[in-house]
């Protein structure tokens, strides 16, 4: 019994061993001529550095993965005139910290709409959020993910995408996917990318080679996710 436990803890600790950063993700935590950097315990905000931010952007990261992972792309949507802030997750798994969104909108009341994204299993968890908090979100991007319950008949406006070569595009791109969202929802295929490109972290298991850059699939995600923050409220 001792050594089915040692194994069993093993295997553990090792599933739960958070993917590793790219030197991108650590470079990120920085302010910058446009963006200010600041952290507070288990959220990361980057914020416009010339201030007046009233939509904001709260980001769940996909399972195993470090906050960090997404600050090249948080520091990229910030210095479009947004305020993005991460989350961590208790063991890196949103499934474990779904509601940890509250914190951060409670610690900013002059943003007035607030739109949740996610990569992966991220994503999944900001749409529970957001479906218990439809007074409050407005919008809801799925990086690599989709939804597990029906938002169909919400008015959030929601922007899914994910790289062609990613092992789940089928279902994220699938009819089922688009079934669980507002039919006016934007589903955009990144030719060429891949899973973990949608972050800046490696080792991503069962992930096919992308075949297009990391900094062009994030410019593509970053665009894409700034013309939906765009469709809300002009930016700053």
């Amino acid at each position: 019994m001792a050594v089915v436990i040692a194994l069993l803890v093993g295997a553990a600790a090792w599933w739960l061993q958070p993917q590793p950063l790219l030197p991108e993700a650590e470079a990120s935590l920085a302010s910058t001529p446009t963006v200010t950097f600041t952290q507070d315990g288990d959220r990361y905000s980057w914020v416009p550095a010339q201030g007046g931010a009233t939509t904001g952007v709260i980001v769940y990261p996909g399972a195993k993965v470090p906050p960090a992972a997404y600050g090249p792309l948080a520091q990229a949507i910030a210095g479009e005139g947004y305020l993005v802030e991460i989350v961590a997750m208790p063991l890196n798994l949103a499934v474990l910290g779904i509601g940890r969104a509250d914190e951060t909108i409670e610690a900013h009341p002059e943003i007035q709409h607030w739109v949740i994204a996610g990569h992966s299993l991220g994503g999944s968890m900001g749409a529970q959020f957001a479906s218990d908090h439809l007074d409050v979100i407005d919008g809801l991007v799925f990086w690599a993910s989709y939804a597990t319950l029906d938002l169909s008949a919400t008015d959030l406006a929601v922007l899914s995408i994910w790289g062609s070569l990613d092992a789940g595009a089928a279902r994220m791109g699938g009819p089922e996917a688009r079934s669980a969202v507002p039919p006016d929802a934007l589903f955009i295929e990144i030719e060429g990318g891949n899973h973990e490109q949608m972050g800046w972290y490696t080792g991503q298991p069962n992930d096919p080679p992308a075949t297009i850059s990391r900094a062009d699939q994030q410019r593509q995600v970053a665009g894409a996710t700034v013309a939906l923050l765009d469709s809300l409220e002009p930016p700053i």
